[in-house]
């Protein structure tokens, strides 16, 4: 299962909409790794002020590489944490997520190509 779901925001869901607070902090308590490692990449970036920071190291487990990719393979979650960190987020492989400012479009086209996807591969990642 991808989210541990509080009964009231099941009851909520049922009833209608849930507001973005509530899914994002369903996500920050379900997938911790996810939430950490996509937090410190938005203070990172903050800091640096780049276009973009990302990670380039594998998960320490295989429980933390689950949560990494249920949370971006989920368009509701990767949507509501982009909305609630204003950013944008892309990934490959299985770890390498990176945040882009939502002005950083060019490095971000350049994240997505087939070509950065070949180059960021190494033979240690074939099972990732």
């Amino acid at each position: 299962m991808s989210l541990t779901v509080p009964n009231d925001l099941l009851d909520q869901a049922r009833t209608g909409e849930i507001d973005d607070a509530a899914f994002v902090a369903c996500v920050r308590d379900s997938l911790p790794y996810a939430w950490s490692l996509i937090s410190e990449l938005v203070k990172q970036r903050e800091h640096s002020g780049a276009d973009f920071a990302d990670n380039q190291v594998p998960p320490p487990s295989e429980e933390a590489r689950g949560q990494l990719l249920r949370c971006l393979a989920s368009d509701s979650m990767r949507g509501a944490l982009e909305r609630h960190f204003e950013v944008r987020l892309a990934f490959q492989n299985c770890h390498r997520v990176a945040v882009f400012d939502p002005a950083a479009t060019r490095a971000l086209a350049e994240f997505v190509t087939p070509r950065a996807q070949i180059l960021n591969q190494k033979p240690e990642l074939v099972d990732c």
